[in-house]
């Protein structure tokens, strides 16, 4: 099977969600939507757990690292009553230079 290099950039919205990947990927390659579907939530599983694992660096599209927050006090802004906002863990995901150069030279 060939896939098509290109997807539909004129399609670019700000908020993109699963279900439009998976309309898009069943669009530019003809699978169908059910096996679209069950490839986008195998991929997106198989990122989680590679990040549970540790860090996660995907080539020449970005790296994910677990960082660790320190407990903080918070408001609520609504009431200005303060709280306690626990420790937690969080992910930070910094694109590749490649890309990055990409949208410089795009600009």
């Amino acid at each position: 099977m060939k896939l098509k290099k290109t997807w539909n950039i004129l399609n670019v919205v700000k908020n993109y969600k699963k279900k439009d990947i998976i309309k898009n990927l069943n669009k530019s390659t003809g699978l169908s939507s059910n096996f679209s579907k069950k490839l986008i939530n195998d991929l997106i599983d198989l990122i989680i757990q590679n990040i549970k694992k540790g860090n996660l660096n995907l080539k020449n599209l970005g790296s994910f690292k677990i960082i660790y927050k320190k407990q903080r006090l918070g408001r609520n802004p609504k009431t200005k009553d303060p709280f306690i906002i626990s420790a937690r863990k969080s992910i930070k995901f910094t694109v590749s230079k490649k890309i990055l150069n990409n949208l410089s030279k795009t600009v």
